[in-house]
This record gives structure tokens, C-alpha cells and sequence, in this order.
């Protein structure tokens, strides 16, 4: 069965390459996408732009909705989706936990699958993975994220499921000296169960994480890197294609290939 995708957001970078892996893929077909204005650059055979997503629900039919927009607009655009009966596949970070919520509802009363993926990088999914079976045997964690300098959300949401999966398999501790002060405010990062989390924003960079996991007398690091976002679209592809067998909501790539 050949499956009707559509995609919001194909002006940026990774909503380009999305656009391509999509046409180029015999197993998929994409009917229309989702973008603010209709002037954008073609995006050959006759695709159609729509600036509605109701509207391009009701006259290109989807059976999956890619989501590569920004945090203030994806919610809205699941939950829009679900309603329809459309499967999200979402590569937006920066939900709070009572839109997670919301979404699973919708999910549960809809009976159509949705998956969140933070990352899309299957080495960064396996990346998490090994750092949440680490962190049960050196659960001093800090985690270092990298980014480029037009992301607007931080910690990225990569490193926030990061700290999630540790904090499945790691004892709640505070780190570091009891009596650590900070000279200048931020300068040991955000705390998330006494985990911490630092984020880097410069030009030239991509998606960049490190985890460091300290002993006595021993570092490991665990490091991902991606250097173009053609290595985020073989999760897409398998995002598609896995939400279509699932109706519940899928968060993070990790129960889908481990």
C-alpha cells in the first residue's frame, strides 16, 4: 500500500530534504504540504501548497501528517490531525507535558497512532540508549547539547529525552559539592534531577550531543554527531511507515528500533 504523505513546514532545511526522501520514495506518495504563504520556490509535479491544514486534510486526503514546523504551531497542528484521523509523525521538541498529555488523549479516543520523535537520527537514538545503560553503573551524567544558532528552544529536546531515559535506570542524586555556588548564574547549566544539562548555540553547527558519564577515575563520553540533515530522514521514512501499524502515541524512536 503506497502512503499519502503531507508535510508542514517544507521551506526549512529539514523540511526540504523531508520534501525529497518523500518524492524519491516508491512507497510513499506525497500529495500536498503545509506552509505560511504559497509563494514558495516549486516543488515540482504540481504539489499543492496549502496555508490551512483543515483544507489540505479535507482535498489531499493524508494518511500521515509530517510535522517539521516549531513548537508554537505543531500542537495545534497534531491535534488537528488526530481529529481527521490523520497519523502525526512529528519532528518539532518543545511539547510540555500537559500537551503530551492532550495528544495521548487524542490518540486513545481517536484510535490512530502518533509518534514524537525528539530525533530522527537512528545514531543518536542509539546514542540515548547506551547512555540510559550507563548511567545505572556512573550516574554522574552531564549532558552537552549543540546546536545551530537559530534553534529556539533549549535544552533541545534530544537532550531532555536523554535525561529522561537516565532517569529511568539512574538513582535520583544531586552531583557535584554540596556547598556549589554559581559566580555567574547559569554557569553549571540547567538541573534536571540532579543532572546537568548544557546548551551550545553557534553558527556552523548542525545537531550535536555529548554525554559524560564521570568514575572514580574514569570518563566515559558518548558523542553523536550530525552533519547534515540527510541523516535525520532514514528515522522519517521509518517514522512513516511504523505509524501507520501503531494507535497509540510513540514517544522517541528508541521503542521502535531497540
Amino acid at each position: 500500500m503506497v502512503i499519502k504523505v503531507a508535510i508542514a513546514g517544507p521551506r526549512g532545511k529539514m523540511g526540504k530534504e523531508a520534501v525529497a526522501t518523500v518524492i524519491k520514495n516508491e512507497n510513499f506518495l506525497l500529495v500536498s504540504v503545509l506552509d505560511s504563504k504559497k509563494d514558495m520556490e516549486c516543488l515540482g509535479d504540481n504539489i499543492p501548497i496549502f496555508t490551512s491544514l483543515n483544507l489540505l486534510i479535507e482535498q489531499t486526503e493524508p494518511d500521515v501528517l509530517v510535522d517539521l514546523t516549531v513548537p508554537s504551531a505543531v500542537f495545534e497542528h497534531a491535534m488537528t490531525a488526530l481529529e481527521y484521523g490523520v497519523r502525526p509523525v512529528i519532528g518539532t521538541t518543545g511539547f510540555t507535558d500537559l500537551q503530551l498529555d492532550t495528544l495521548r488523549n487524542k490518540v486513545e479516543e481517536r484510535q490512530v497512532g502518533c509518534i514524537i520523535a525528539p530525533n530522527f537520527s537512528i545514531g543518536a537514538v542509539l546514542m540515548m540508549k547506551f547512555a540510559q545503560t550507563a548511567a545505572k553503573y556512573l550516574p554522574n551524567v552531564e549532558i552537552i547539547e549543540m546546536h545551530h544558532d537559530q534553534k529556539v528552544d533549549a535544552p533541545s529536546g534530544t537532550a531532555i529525552k536523554t535525561a529522561q531515559m537516565i532517569q529511568q535506570t539512574r538513582t535520583s542524586m544531586e552531583q557535584g559539592h554540596p556547598e556549589e555556588e554559581e559566580t555567574i548564574q547559569g554557569a553549571r547549566g540547567a538541573n534536571m534531577d540532579g543532572m546537568h544539562i548544557h546548551s551550545v548555540r553557534l553558527p556552523g553547527l548542525v545537531a550535536h550531543q555529548q554525554v559524560l558519564l564521570g568514575g572514580e577515575g574514569q570518563l566515559l563520553t558518548l558523542r553523536h554527531d550530525s552533519f547534515d540533515r540527510a541523516s535525520f530522514m532514514s528515522g522519517i521514512v521509518l517514522s512513516i511507515e511504523e505509524v501507520m501499524k501503531r494507535n497509540i502515541l510513540t514517544y522517541g524512536l528508541e521503542d521502535i528500533i531497540l
